[in-house]
C-alpha cells in the first residue's frame, strides 16, 4: 500500500496542530475583517436599495406633482381662453354698438341736412315763383292799365266783387 494512504499518527497530529493554528490565526486576523467588510458591503447595498426606493417614491411624487401642475396649467389656459373670448365678444359688441350709434347719428345728421336743404330749396323756389308771379302780374297790369278805360273797368270789376255790409 502506498504511504500516502496510511498516514502516521505524528503526521496527523502536526497537521491538526497546523490546521488549528491557521484556523486560529485566520479567525483572529482574517475572518473578522472579512466579516466586517462583508457586513459593510451588505449595509451599503441595503442603504443603496433604500435610497433607490426613496428616489422611486420621490420620482412618483414629482411625477404626480408635474401632472397636477400640467392639469392646473391646462385649466388656467382654458380659463384664460374663456376670459379672452368673453372680453373679445364684449369688445366686439361694444364696437358694434358704437358703430351703430355713429351710423345712426350720421344718418340723422344727413336727414336733417337734407331736410334743411329741401326747405331752403322750397323757400327759394317759392321766392322765385313769387318774384316771377309779381313780375308777370306787374307786366300784365302795366299792359292792361296803360289805357284809362281799362283802368276804370278794372276798378268797377273789383268793386262788384267787394260787398259792403
Amino acid at each position: 500500500m502506498p504511504a500516502f494512504l496510511n498516514p502516521e499518527l505524528g503526521l496527523i497530529f502536526w497537521q491538526l496542530v497546523i490546521f488549528l493554528l491557521v484556523l486560529f490565526l485566520l479567525g483572529k486576523f482574517a475572518w473578522r475583517p472579512i466579516l466586517l467588510s462583508l457586513k459593510e458591503r451588505e449595509d451599503t447595498i441595503d442603504n443603496a436599495l433604500r435610497m433607490a426606493d426613496q428616489a422611486k417614491i420621490e420620482m412618483q411624487q414629482l411625477k404626480a406633482g408635474n401632472e397636477k401642475l400640467l392639469a392646473d396649467a391646462r385649466h388656467e389656459r382654458d380659463r384664460m381662453m374663456q376670459e379672452a373670448t368673453v372680453m373679445a365678444n364684449q369688445h366686439r359688441d361694444a364696437e358694434k354698438a358704437r358703430a351703430t350709434e355713429e351710423a345712426n347719428r350720421i344718418i340723422a345728421q344727413a336727414r336733417e341736412a337734407i331736410q334743411q336743404e329741401k326747405n331752403a330749396a322750397l323757400a327759394e323756389v317759392k321766392n322765385t315763383a313769387a318774384k316771377l308771379s309779381v313780375d308777370i302780374a306787374e307786366r300784365i297790369l302795366r299792359r292792361e292799365l296803360a289805357e284809362p278805360a281799362a283802368q276804370t273797368q278794372l276798378v268797377d270789376s273789383y268793386l262788384k266783387d267787394v260787398k259792403l255790409n
